[in-house]
């Protein structure tokens, strides 16, 4: 069997999707792509920390069987980049340390409790479930030496490893800060935010070139002064 054979022949144990679509509506896929942008703006001065969102991550080398569809990950002490799928095994062995999940409306729900099961079993040390449809959020996290994850209180927990807050009421959306204390944003929210401070720059420019030309009309060189 020839090198490209081998190589076709053990990609296809390892399909880089499960045949389910990345989400079932409009408000999971948002708030998937709103927490994959900041998460990617928070650790964006970091080439050691590969965040990824519906990826399939397969723990163990030889069993192809075992696998999880992750909506978001992140694997500190590996590099960014693209995959295909995460296979642990190419990854220095490294477990994705924090999961997201955004489950849709209908059966999605049901598979909750199995992949907070295999995210224990295989490592993963903060785990999180948000629901944008009744803003309800939950969060885990393995403290050190210990084989569980235990629950943590929504309200202002804070994240160790991510050091981000989340601000969880249930009554209203999911808010999360940097550990600046600013908002996660959407990407509208930021198109905004930087067309407001061009026309800012722009407006201000306009107004020193009235400026100087006032200044000039008197007989006073702006430059000198």
């Amino acid at each position: 069997m020839s090198v490209l054979s081998l190589t076709t022949e053990i990609e296809s144990l390892y399909p880089d999707s499960d045949g389910k679509p990345m989400a079932d509506n409009t408000r999971q896929a948002e708030t998937m792509v709103w927490l994959k942008t900041n998460l990617d703006n928070r650790f964006a001065d970091r080439d050691d920390v590969f965040v990824a969102m519906d990826l399939l991550w397969y723990p163990v080398q030889g069993h192809p069987e075992i696998r999880l569809a992750l909506d978001i990950l992140i694997a500190f002490g590996r590099p960014k980049g693209h995959r295909g799928s995460y296979k642990q095994w190419e990854e220095g062995d490294i477990v994705p340390q924090v999961v997201f999940e955004i489950p849709s409306p209908g059966n999605r729900m049901l598979e909750m409790p199995n992949k907070f099961d295999f995210c224990e079993q295989y490592g993963v040390d903060e785990y999180y479930i948000y629901n944008p449809e009744n803003f309800d959020f939950s969060g885990w996290v393995r403290r050190p030496s210990e084989d569980r994850l235990r629950v943590i209180d929504p309200e202002n927990a804070i994240s160790p490893l991510m050091q981000i807050r989340f601000d969880a009421p249930g009554d209203r959306e999911w808010q999360i800060y940097f550990p600046d204390g600013t908002s996660f944003r959407s990407p509208v929210e930021v198109r905004r935010e930087l067309n407001n401070e061009r026309q800012a720059r722009r407006d201000a420019e306009t107004r020193a070139e009235r400026l100087a030309a006032k200044l000039r009309e008197l007989g006073i060189e702006p430059d000198i002064l």
